[in-house]
């Protein structure tokens, strides 16, 4: 079967992902044998949204955790954004680890995507914070977290008045959506961190509690959601499950005004002192690496018993 080539150079090998606007591919640098990411799209549709994205990470190069753009531009009737290929999601590693994360590896998650979400709040507002978008890299990048998929990515502008713009439709992922998003509200810079709010007792609980709730339509489903998430404070959603900090983090972040920039430096700090304080050691060792270890070592044992 003949290879299928973009610019002559990068090679389409196997699919490894798809989103709302195209599928994403893992391919090969012809000239330097890398791997690469190959994001796609068809001619047909709108394309902006693949450009917007391609800009943004542009933007944001050389920050740390921001995959490097190859190429980007129109090959036959497909759109084609290249990239640097990144390992497994958040997501993927949280059923990989049978959906629990230690205190340890969600404080070491939160750290990082306090500083990658400063980074990008920079330039953008990304939007769609989920376990989804963060993806850890490979090789020797193998413990940096990695911020993906700038589609719904926007400017903010501070100039508006102070509750920005108001019947908005929804963007974004219901289960982590601010409360303003639900609300129809203009999202600001304290939203994206809401959002990161609550993925951290995801990770510590396995779901949140408006997961399942069953509604007619997917707007009433959001209504509900947008209910109870109103209807639970940041102690409530980590009862039993985390330390103080995060609560204080969750209410800290809900309570940010549209205009008031947050202080990423003090939501850092408490995940750290908080670290520190558990006697943890800064050593990169996540609950994957650990499973991963366990897993090849058992496999190995499993194949020396065999003979």
């Amino acid at each position: 079967m003949k290879d299928i080539l973009i610019q002559g150079r990068y090679r389409v090998d196997r699919k490894i992902g798809e989103g709302g606007f195209g599928l994403v591919y893992s391919g090969t640098d012809l000239d330097n044998g890398n791997e690469v990411a190959i994001k796609i799209m068809e001619s047909r549709n709108d394309p902006r949204e693949l450009k917007e994205e391609a800009d943004t990470y542009r933007a944001l190069a050389g920050k740390v955790g921001i995959p490097q753009v190859y190429w980007f531009g129109e090959e036959g009737s497909y759109y084609v954004l290249v990239l640097e290929l990144l390992g497994p999601s958040l997501e993927d590693l949280f059923n990989y680890c049978d959906r629990r994360f230690s205190l340890k590896t969600i404080l070491l998650i939160a750290d990082q995507a306090i500083s990658r979400i400063e980074d990008i709040h920079g330039h953008v507002l990304h939007r769609d914070i989920k376990p989804d978008n963060f993806l850890m890299g490979i090789s020797k990048q193998g413990n940096i977290l990695y911020t993906i998929d700038f589609g719904l990515a926007r400017e903010f502008f501070d100039d508006k008045q102070d509750r920005g713009y108001q019947g908005l439709p929804f963007g974004g992922t219901t289960r982590y959506a601010s409360i303003k998003n639900h609300k129809g509200l203009e999202q600001s810079w304290g939203d994206d961190l809401e959002s990161l709010g609550y993925m951290l007792p995801y990770f510590a609980r396995g779901s949140l509690p408006w997961q399942g709730l069953k509604a007619a339509t997917e707007d009433k489903k959001r209504e509900l959601v947008q209910q109870k998430k109103m209807a639970l404070s940041g102690e409530e959603l980590c009862r039993d499950l985390l330390p103080a900090e995060f609560a204080k983090y969750i209410d800290y972040t809900r309570s940010l005004g549209f205009q008031v920039k947050p202080d990423y430096r003090y939501l850092r700090t408490l995940f750290r002192t908080r670290f520190q304080s558990e006697g943890f050691k800064y050593d990169n060792v996540f609950d994957w690496t650990i499973k991963r270890f366990d897993d090849i070592h058992e496999s190995v044992e499993n194949q020396n018993s065999a003979r």
